[in-house]
């Protein structure tokens, strides 16, 4: 797990302070972090343009064409004259060791994007526009320094769009957001003379791995179905409701760990590993709800009161909801909303009447007010980078494929997260488990467009 901050300007300040770094050592230890990807992804004479903007972002792509000099084809283009001390001190070391400038954009090997950093607020004017897409366009390798330039909690749909990026001390909040998984490409962290773990401190957002899963691993040889836990998830007998929203929630389920699933209520087709009943069984110890429900009123939603319980789908568009989660204990409730579901949900908690767009725009901090007025809730808002939220913490997983925009995929994780809840699990580990161990079964599906719900099932199996 990694930590993710908003602004590292304060690691910066305490970088300096605590450890009595200069800001030029900081820049020279940036640039090496750039001199040493680049060095690994391109031979040297490689024709590299780095692109530089006036400020201490520009002072790292300006040092980096200094140690790049003699062993490659190196063309430094200023965007803006040099306006910080060290973008100008930068400026005159390159002058100096003969470093060439150019006024003109060419097709190369690799353009390295210094033009702005992860300061940057507002929009571009027409110019920079032009520039970048002329970057995005000019290069066989695009390498971002600390954040595509455009890349913001403002981004307007202008980016420098990298094939690699890499973050100065630590990750920022930024690249995060959804529409910026097209856009930083693989990320990685430069330290800046100091470990990460002597730059960093305690944050509230994090970025999940692949090594943060853990799998519900059976290590007691005496045992029984039951000692597994059993999910219960209620379907409803109604013209609108879509009873295979549910099986497949079903199926996700017994594919990680839990012992027994119950399919309580609805009149379709069951599979055989899957049990009916017409009443929640005795023995259940978590519950699945909303799956192709259809309407869901209070009668429903009361039902739920007596178990650690993942509501899915269609809860999210019920009037009585608000009524619920106010007069229930709320720590043992997982939501799974989509951006769309989220938006319905904010509204109907009278949280935020706002468009699809505005809540996507604005994920963070609706998802932190949302968990300050439910802080017991886990909230998993899913996404191309999901987000697994409860009080004012937050995990970041960004490990899925865009095989996971099919519909079914999200019924299958509302079963996983069921499987850990009747498993023990606590509502955050549950969640943050199976979003990750969903995520990385999708790698396994090896197009892009041929994701099959079952086929994602069966990759769980085998992680």
């Amino acid at each position: 797990m990694q930590n993710i901050y908003k602004d590292c300007k304060v690691l910066d300040k305490r970088a300096i302070d605590k450890f009595l770094l200069s800001e030029e050592v900081m820049v020279e230890n940036a640039s090496f972090g750039l001199y040493r990807l680049l060095t690994q992804l391109t031979h040297k004479k490689s024709l590299v343009y780095i692109v530089c903007g006036g400020g201490n972002n520009g002072a790292d792509g300006l040092a980096l064409a200094r140690k790049l000099h003699d062993d490659y084809q190196v063309r430094v283009f200023m965007a803006n004259e040099p306006k910080t001390t060290l973008c100008e001190k930068e400026f005159f070391r390159c002058k100096n060791a003969g470093v060439e400038f150019s006024k003109k954009l060419y097709p190369c090997d690799v353009v390295v994007d210094c033009l702005i950093g992860s300061g940057f607020r507002g929009e571009f004017d027409a110019e920079y526009k032009k520039l970048i897409e002329a970057m995005n366009a000019m290069a066989r390798i695009k390498i971002a320094c600390d954040l595509p330039s455009g890349v913001s909690n403002s981004f307007k749909g202008i980016a420098f769009k990298a094939d690699y990026t890499i973050c100065m001390g630590a990750l920022k909040l930024a690249m995060f957001n959804e529409w910026c998984k097209d856009y930083c490409g693989k990320i990685s962290v430069a330290d800046l003379g100091i470990s990460r773990k002597n730059y960093e401190v305690s944050t509230n957002f994090h970025l999940l791995e692949e090594k943060d899963l853990v799998l519900p691993h059976r290590s007691q040889n005496d045992s029984h179905k039951g000692t597994y836990g059993h999910l219960a998830i209620l379907c409803k007998e109604t013209q609108e409701s879509k009873s295979g929203a549910s099986i497949l929630s079903g199926l996700g389920a017994i594919s990680f760990g839990v012992g027994l699933v119950t399919m309580v209520g609805g009149n379709a087709y069951v599979p055989c590993e899957l049990m009916t009943s017409s009443s929640i069984p005795q023995n259940t110890t978590a519950l699945a709800f909303g799956m192709g429900a259809g309407d869901v009123n209070l009668q429903d939603l009361e039902q739920l009161k007596s178990y650690p319980c993942v509501l899915d789908a269609d809860v999210f568009y019920s009037q009585d909801l608000k009524k619920f989660l106010d007069s229930t204990n709320t720590e043992h409730l997982v939501l799974t909303p989509h951006i769309k579901e989220f938006t319905s949900l904010l509204r109907i908690c009278e949280i935020a009447d706002l468009s699809v767009d505005e809540v996507k725009n604005n994920r963070e901090n609706l998802v932190n007010e949302f968990c300050t007025i439910y802080p017991e809730i886990t909230l998993v808002l899913k996404g191309a980078n999901t987000l697994i939220a409860q009080n004012q913490k937050i995990y970041y997983c960004c490990l899925g494929e865009n095989n996971l925009a099919k519909g079914g995929s999200g019924d299958v994780l509302s079963g996983m997260i069921g499987a850990l809840l009747a498993q023990g699990y606590t509502p955050l580990e549950a969640s943050k488990n199976a979003v990750l161990a969903h995520s990385l079964a999708s790698k396994k599906i090896k197009t892009s467009y041929g994701l099959n719900p079952k086929d994602l099932i069966e990759a769980v199996k085998y992680l």
